[in-house]
């Protein structure tokens, strides 16, 4: 009989060691199969969703949410906390939204988590089809506001892992009003002509890391919007797109400003832009200070190196200076080939001059076939320069 009940605790303590160890459906609690979700591409999943996340977020034990391979149609999922434990959402399949884009383009979000503080979000697909929003907002009719496809609201300790994202009517991935959030090893697809499918924004956040990840889109790769804190963005694959942007800054008096951004040991390919800080030209009290734009390679590259206060992509705005404060920002080992003669252009605010920026070891070339020599720019703003800088600083 001992040995019986030591071989019982041997097996059982294997099983639980390999349920830890390799998340496979059998070891999570809550497949949206068991809970009504068909995988076949055509029925609406969405309740049966609703519900697996809802009994995973009331479990005292530790939760998983797990969506198994197959096509999964759904509409708008709002998936909101407090959860009584870490949770797991894992995604081996992947998610569709009605081909129709009203089904969720009144709803400003496709997927949402609100206010869940402690979050695992891994693998697997998400395919916003985004194709017929593009071609109401292109030619100009009445169409939904849109909707993002994944955001985090209120969220802290989170992370998104391995998630690839597809044609997003708007932002691909947003991050608001949350801290302690890591993205890593995302894959970013939209194509280069779609409107405001930036890869990434993040606003009123701190604490976030974006890294390891691939962007491909028709806006920013990553925006950086008021109130960020404490930014760390590494290993970035970044174009097309308009690049990776602080801002835009300065829409309103009264907004939170930017500070403590790191950009590093990444590639812009055919961009827009390369490392853009961009506010309107009107008054406000918003500020972007310690910035860091490090270990960069720019590929054909529009402008690589931009500061632009006079932002006005629909040449509307009012002849006003802008109030944004931008200050110690810093480019160092930023090399490669711009597609405009300006490769690096600081356009700063009459009233409200940049100051503290700091160029060091450049290497910008103008990829021009009347071979005609890149050139910096600079206007209202202040700076210095260290080791070799090409082309030669205009401070």
């Amino acid at each position: 009989m001992s040995n019986f009940k030591t071989m019982t605790c041997t097996i059982v303590s294997l099983l639980l060691l390999f349920c830890l160890n390799i998340t496979i459906p059998c070891c999570l609690a809550y497949n949206v199969v068991s809970f009504g979700a068909r995988g076949d591409g055509r029925t609406d999943s969405t309740s049966a969703f609703l519900r697996a996340w809802s009994a995973a977020c009331r479990s005292t034990s530790q939760p998983n949410v797990y969506i198994p391979r197959g096509t999964f149609l759904v509409r708008t999922l709002n998936l909101n906390g407090p959860c009584k434990r870490r949770i797991e959402f894992r995604i081996d399949g992947t998610l569709v939204a009605p081909v129709n884009y009203n089904a969720i383009g009144h709803s400003e979000f496709w997927i949402m988590f609100y206010k869940v503080s402690g979050l695992n979000v891994y693998g697997g697909t998400i395919n916003a089809k985004g194709h017929g929003y593009w071609s109401c907002r292109n030619g100009g009719k009445s169409c939904p506001q849109g909707a993002r496809s994944i955001q985090f609201m209120w969220c802290n300790n989170v992370l998104l892992k391995g998630l690839t994202s597809l044609n997003s009517q708007r932002v691909h991935i947003g991050i608001g009003y949350s801290s302690n959030v890591r993205v890593e090893n995302v894959k970013i697809t939209a194509p280069s002509g779609s409107p405001n499918t930036d890869g990434i924004h993040v606003q009123n956040s701190r604490g976030v890391t974006i890294k390891d990840s691939i962007i491909k889109t028709g806006d920013d790769c990553i925006s950086i919007g008021p109130g960020s804190m404490n930014m760390w963005i590494e290993q970035i694959g970044c174009g097309p797109g308009h690049g990776i942007s602080v801002g835009s800054l300065g829409s309103s008096n009264n907004e939170q400003g930017v500070v403590n951004i790191t950009v590093t040991n990444s590639v812009f390919t055919k961009t827009q832009n390369g490392v853009r800080v961009k506010s309107w030209a009107r008054p406000s009290g918003g500020y972007a200070r310690n910035l860091m734009f490090s270990n960069l390679i720019m590929r054909n590259v529009g402008y690589p190196i931009l500061i632009d206060q006079n932002y006005c992509p629909d040449n509307n705005c009012p002849r006003q200076n802008s109030g944004v404060k931008v200050s110690q920002v810093t480019y160092k080992n930023v090399k490669g080939t711009s597609s405009t003669q300006e490769a690096i252009k600081f356009d700063c605010s009459k009233s409200n001059p940049c100051t503290g920026i700091r160029l060091q070891d450049i290497k910008l070339t103008h990829n021009d076939r009347l071979r005609r020599s890149a050139v910096s720019y600079c206007r209202n703003a202040r700076g210095r320069r260290g080791g070799t800088v090409i082309p030669r600083s205009c401070f």
